[in-house]
């Protein structure tokens, strides 16, 4: 399978550059794969599992804001949070939800009510694919 040039880097590291042979993004509206010759792309990230394929495997990251380019030169994503998998300290997690929770119980109007029950829709589809991911592992 062809390769091309990737790079995810979070505010405070690079966090993975390499060839790989295909990405996964969480982009804001539905998910969205990337292979070699991909067309030009710009998207926002939604709070999802970014998965890396290369030669060596499937790597699995959590990621939060930011967003993803694709351009002849491969694909950068620039994200808040990324964040492998396996270092998720499942109790702050858990802290998200009872947070978005929270914010849906206090949205003073229905647009903030509504954006606060999205935001609780990512963080438990995200919980449910660490569960997924968990699961497999074992």
């Amino acid at each position: 399978m062809a390769t091309f040039p990737f790079e995810l880097v979070s505010p405070t590291r690079l966090v993975f550059s390499g060839e790989v042979e295909q990405v996964d993004v969480p982009g804001s509206e539905g998910d969205f794969g990337v292979l070699a010759g991909h067309a030009p792309f710009v998207s926002t990230l939604r709070p999802g599992i970014l998965t890396i394929k290369d030669t060596s495997g499937a790597k699995r990251l959590y990621v939060r804001g930011g967003f993803a380019e694709v351009n002849p030169k491969g694909l950068t994503v620039l994200a808040e949070t990324a964040v492998a998998v396996e270092e998720i300290d499942r109790e702050e997690f858990a802290a998200a939800v009872r947070k978005a929770e929270e914010n849906i119980a206090e949205a003073k109007d229905e647009a903030a009510r509504w954006k606060a029950v999205e935001v609780l829709d990512q963080i438990k589809a995200v919980a449910a694919a660490l569960t997924e991911a968990g699961a497999a592992r074992h």
